[in-house]
């Protein structure tokens, strides 16, 4: 027997331990792992020595391609290939009636995914979407049970801005969910806490970036997260909150999690970035909820350290710099681009400055996201799953520059910064995708993948 590739000299980092050995690669599938005497012949061989080999990175909380983000999905896959990003998770929205909605007029959640669908033939790594509900309509609880047929298993709420949900609505789709076992992923503000201080800040003239996170304080994170949280207890339903950027609202959650039906994620900048991004970079570093204190940095580790959180997203968003910066801080764009860098960052504050294990780097930004998500075949070095393998030097030192990003965005919230551990080559079911910093394919092979009703320990 000859396979296509093999990866030889490499340490392999699995969720559990790290191991020296090979890595052999057939089609679309990593078919065995060993030592190198123990695997077949291969068509190609790469020499892995002094570098980790990792499965693909899985980022489950993307935006691309709509009213929010700028990126097409050419340039956003692009970017996640070049950081090691070989599966990523979108949002198809059910278009909503507001003064903010950009869409003419209502839309299913069906329709919403069609157009995703059809936007996403550019891309270079796979991809799949939450369904994103964005208004109180009954219709939606009848399309939730076939989209889970078809591989959309789980769905985004909102409890501010005007596609915010009340909580009976919410109720009604946590009860869905819980009778289809699909997932629902939550954007926990207290909307009417944030518009009450947003409106006094404003009459007391309060317009420069630095007071953009006296706006949204972490306890309106809380209290907004404490009542889903509640809700998804008492309908037994599976719950996911996305983006938590403090204490506040990572201990309500860990409060709730002996259910076993929360689990939550944290994104690489409130690991990373600490609110005086807004005195140096203005009105760049405008996210919801904004980026926070020092302390709160070292409060999200240790519930990363503990299992409250469980994964480490970017919440890309691709805006210019122009745009971001003529609008007052009230009025958006939020978000900032990170798939290209969010893999050597988090790397560095948490396994080089914090001690986290090469394993624990696997299990929160690979192995979980598939998991919790039901990515059954990606997450995993294991032999029958997907060739979505990446190829990571810890000791490569460089420089983080906007100038670098494949992504529509021009700027960086970590320009400048100097990180350790670089990405040197990019698998995507065993095509090689990313080299040496290169986008090295020349097609748009990146799929679409219908994912399974995750099982929840």
């Amino acid at each position: 027997m000859t396979v296509d590739t093999l990866i030889t000299g490499g340490t392999l980092v699995t969720p559990i331990r790290t191991v020296s050995g090979a890595l052999a690669i057939d089609g679309d599938e990593i078919v065995a792992v060993g030592s190198r005497d123990q695997l077949p012949d291969a068509r190609e061989t790469i020499d892995a020595t002094g570098q980790l080999v990792l499965p693909g990175i899985i980022d489950p909380h993307v935006h691309v391609d709509d009213h929010i983000s700028a990126d097409t999905y050419e340039h956003a896959t692009r970017a996640a290939a070049l950081g090691g990003v070989t599966t990523i998770i979108d949002f198809a929205w059910q278009a909503y009636d507001g003064s903010e909605s950009p869409w003419d007029e209502p839309s299913t959640l069906r329709e919403g995914i069609e157009r995703k669908q059809q936007s996403a033939e550019d891309a270079v790594v796979d991809y799949t979407f939450h369904g994103g509900i964005l208004r109180e309509d009954d219709a939606v609880l009848e399309e939730i049970p076939e989209l889970i047929e078809d591989g959309i298993t789980s769905f985004k709420i909102f409890t501010a801005y005007d596609w915010g949900l009340s909580n009976g609505f919410m109720k009604a789709v946590m009860e869905t969910l819980a009778e289809t076992g699909g997932v629902g992923l939550y954007h926990t503000e207290d909307d009417s806490i944030c518009e009450r201080i947003t409106e006094e800040l404003k009459a007391a003239g309060r317009s420069e970036p630095t007071d953009y996170p006296d706006s949204r304080p972490d306890y309106a994170e809380a209290i907004a997260a404490n009542a889903a949280a509640r809700l998804a207890v008492e309908t037994e339903s599976k719950y996911y909150g996305v983006h938590t950027s403090c204490e506040a609202a990572a201990e309500v959650l860990a409060a709730y999690q002996s259910q076993g039906l929360i689990r939550a994620e944290t994104c690489t900048h409130y690991t990373a970035l600490d609110e005086s991004v807004y005195s140096e970079l203005g009105d760049l570093p405008r996210i919801a909820p904004p980026i926070r204190p020092a302390a709160e940095q070292e409060a999200l580790f240790s519930h990363l350290r503990q299992g409250t959180l469980s994964v480490v997203s970017t919440d890309h968003v691709a805006q210019t710099a122009q745009i971001k910066r003529e609008s007052k801080w009230w009025e958006g764009p939020y978000g900032a681009n990170g798939l290209q860098t969010s893999l050597p960052v988090f790397h560095d504050e948490a396994v080089n400055k914090r001690g986290f294990s090469y394993p624990a780097l696997v299990r929160l930004m690979s192995t979980n996201p598939a998991q919790t998500f039901g990515l059954d075949s990606k997450g995993s070095l294991e032999p029958g799953t997907d060739a979505d393998v990446i190829i990571f030097d810890p000791t490569e030192s460089y420089t983080i520059l906007a100038a670098d990003n494949a992504s529509i965005s021009d700027h960086s919230l970590y320009e400048g910064r100097e990180v350790s551990g670089r990405v040197t080559k990019t698998f995507v079911r065993g095509n090689l995708v990313a080299d040496n910093q290169e986008i090295v394919t020349e097609s748009a092979d990146g799929k679409f993948v219908e994912r399974s009703v995750p099982e929840w320990e």
